[in-house]
């Protein structure tokens, strides 16, 4: 956890942004870090990043465009050279708040916080954003982005007490939530949100600022209306693959590849890990001709990772030591495939 001193840090570069554009991941950890900050400070835009692994500087546009007077960077592992450097020319304070295992950033332009760099630990930025705030308001809102990223938070029992017809008696896992009860429901509600047109997803946002409580998500009136359209489409679409890769669950390693208009590889190895704790779980999303992964299990997925895409050309990867993804040609992945068979046959002998 970021100690005291850093968080007090953050607090005063909110303070003194009067319009500040915060870049946030694509998933819940990233929506809810901004919607805990937004919320907190009562301004500022929000950009969804969309690009994998890092914020390129194709996003500065938006820079250009709202011309904000601070720049907060929320859930990204990397941010490109070009991106800061512009930043810097244009005299506009960047605070990166992240909790991936990268190596910390050299230049010393940036406000970098990463609990890592702290104590070793990687709790969400989530939960950091929520230590920052502690709206208690809010706090169902940290918990949605704490399951999503598979961190049970100490602060569940008080969830539990406010909102005891969200949540569950002793859950045993941050996706035992995720998959077994009202609020994780409303977390996939706006997982899947978050994968609509971007026109959608800024309609999304907006609402989610004001938003009073949680049952606000799952009452259907004109407001939530294309955000519960959405999720019932894509849900349908994602039982149907879930029950593809269920039956590729032989063996120790589950391989699953498809592909379509849709990523969903991360929320789909996510649940196959929940159901399937004992294996290394490897999904592929094929897009042209690149492969998008996520992987899960096992001791350190982080390191098996980096292994496999070793001497691979042009490929890439990364993330916490349970849950990564990596990027590569198409006509790759057999390589890719056999050589993570090997490691993992290695790992058992």
């Amino acid at each position: 956890m970021l100690d005291e001193k850093q968080i007090e840090e953050i607090k005063a570069h909110l303070d003194r942004a009067q319009n500040p554009l915060f870049f946030f991941d694509n998933d819940n950890d990233g929506l809810t870090s901004f919607l805990l900050l937004r919320r907190y400070i009562g301004r500022g835009k929000g950009v969804v990043i969309r690009s994998f692994p890092d914020l390129n500087i194709s996003y500065y546009r938006k820079v250009v465009e709202l011309r904000p007077d601070y720049i907060f960077i929320l859930d990204k592992p990397i941010v490109s050279e070009d991106f800061i450097e512009k930043a810097k020319r244009d005299n506009l304070p960047v605070v990166w708040i992240d909790h991936h295992q990268v190596e910390k950033p050299l230049n010393d332009y940036i406000n970098y916080y990463n609990p890592i760099n702290t104590d070793g630990n990687n709790e969400p930025v989530s939960y950091i954003s929520y230590n920052i705030t502690k709206r208690k308001e809010d706090l169902w809102l940290a918990l949605i982005g704490n399951i999503s990223d598979s961190f049970m938070p100490d602060f569940y029992s008080e969830f539990e007490k406010n909102y005891p017809e969200l949540g569950k008696k002793n859950p045993n896992s941050a996706f035992d939530l995720l998959y077994n009860s009202e609020i994780g429901r409303i977390a996939r509600i706006l997982d899947f949100s978050l994968k609509d047109s971007l026109t959608n997803v800024v309609n999304m946002t907006k609402f989610m600022i004001s938003v009073k409580g949680p049952m606000d998500v799952l009452e259907e009136n004109p407001k939530t209306k294309q955000i519960l359209k959405r999720f019932n489409e894509i849900n349908y679409r994602y039982q149907i693959l879930m029950e593809k890769a269920r039956a590729q669950s032989e063996g120790k390693v589950i391989y699953f590849q498809y592909g379509g208009n849709l990523s969903l590889s991360a929320s789909l190895a996510n649940q196959l890990l929940y159901e399937y704790p004992g294996k290394i779980i490897v999904v592929v999303y094929i897009s042209g001709d690149v492969a998008n992964l996520s992987l899960r299990g096992g001791n350190d997925i982080r390191t098996l990772t980096l292994e496999a895409i070793s001497g691979i050309e042009g490929a890439t990867g990364g993330g916490h030591k349970n849950a990564t993804g990596a990027k590569m040609s198409v006509s790759d992945l057999p390589k890719f495939k056999e050589k993570i068979e090997e490691l993992v046959k290695k790992e058992i002998a």
